[in-house]
């Protein structure tokens, strides 16, 4: 086998850009596996990547092969590449390229995916994982006792987080519609808001220890969401800043997510102790990649979605 499918723009713009090409198959570099790929999983910031919005921040060279996300199975080994051998299974987060039959890639990187699940799922965790366990752990700190808020419970990175403040021992409130209720409350959230019913603040009963945002907001409602933190408390924010009252004694952040291959390592053991639970929404082929970002970008998709190539 030389060649391989992959999903590729080579330009940005809408859905339509995404293209199914037939390229070489690639070849692990020193230090690198080549994975034949079980699954990637689609992120929403992709669809934000392929219209050409995060070149000023992630730029990236075209023709692109999508896909941050990557579960899969060694088949081969690049020279010094280490802790892995040909055969086993594997979980990481890309910088690109999984949206493929085959993607080469670093092997420090990736961890061994997690044998309690089907290996396709685990595609769903490196991204939305390691993004929710820095804001609920690194920077929100949630610890045992605390009312945590988390705003935008429904998407991937939502069920991670709800999930992750719960093992935290932290009462969670959490924001959905209707689509995601269900999920939200069997992922652990202590009470669902239906945030298209009202302000969130007519639904708490007191303030917040923890705000967790991640969704994008309009200045109002994000004015409207800053005054539900206590004093001392901290809000973090993976999509719009949300900047506390003047004088209100609270933390607030916004974060970027970063790889790091430990705490994906430790997000693993979660899944196999039955800790975090990979809710999957939906399977699709990559020949559908560009319907996914269609629905996404609709708002008609929940959870995590999972390519099989």
């Amino acid at each position: 086998m030389t060649t391989m499918k992959a999903a590729r723009i080579h330009e940005f713009g809408d859905f339509s850009v995404i293209r199914h090409d037939t390229v070489p198959l690639p070849r692990p570099a020193p230090g690198e596996v080549l994975v034949e790929v079980a699954a990637t999983s689609f992120n929403p910031t992709e669809a934000a990547l392929r219209a050409g919005m995060l070149q000023g921040f992630l730029p990236v060279d075209l023709p692109h092969t999508l896909g941050w996300d990557v579960a899969g199975t060694v088949a081969g080994t690049g020279t010094g590449a280490q802790g892995f051998a040909v055969g086993d299974r594997v979980v990481g987060w890309l910088d690109s390229g999984a949206a493929a039959e085959y993607v080469r890639a670093p092997a420090a990187v990736l961890v061994p995916a997690p044998e309690a699940i089907p290996l396709a799922n685990a595609a769903a965790l490196p991204l939305a994982g390691l993004t929710a366990w820095q804001a609920v752990f690194e920077h929100g700190k949630a610890a045992a006792g605390q009312r945590v808020l988390v705003n935008g419970a429904g998407g991937g990175t939502g069920g991670f987080v709800t999930q992750l403040a719960k093992y935290a021992g932290a009462e969670v409130l959490a924001t959905a519609g209707a689509r995601s209720a269900g999920a939200v409350r069997r992922q652990g959230a202590d009470q669902v808001i239906d945030y298209t019913a009202g302000p969130v603040a007519a639904s708490l009963d007191g303030p917040v220890d923890l705000l967790l945002n991640l969704v994008p907001l309009s200045s109002r409602d994000a004015a409207a969401l800053a005054p539900l933190v206590r004093p001392g408390g901290r809000v973090v924010s993976i999509a719009t800043p949300i900047e506390p009252p003047a004088g209100a004694e609270v933390t607030a952040m916004h974060m970027v997510a970063r790889n790091d291959p430990a705490q994906l390592g430790e997000l693993v053991r979660l899944v196999e102790a039955g800790a975090v639970a990979i809710d999957i929404s939906g399977s699709r082929p990559l020949s559908d990649l560009a319907d996914v970002h269609r629905l996404s970008e609709a708002g008609l998709t929940r959870g995590k979605v999972v390519i099989i190539p």
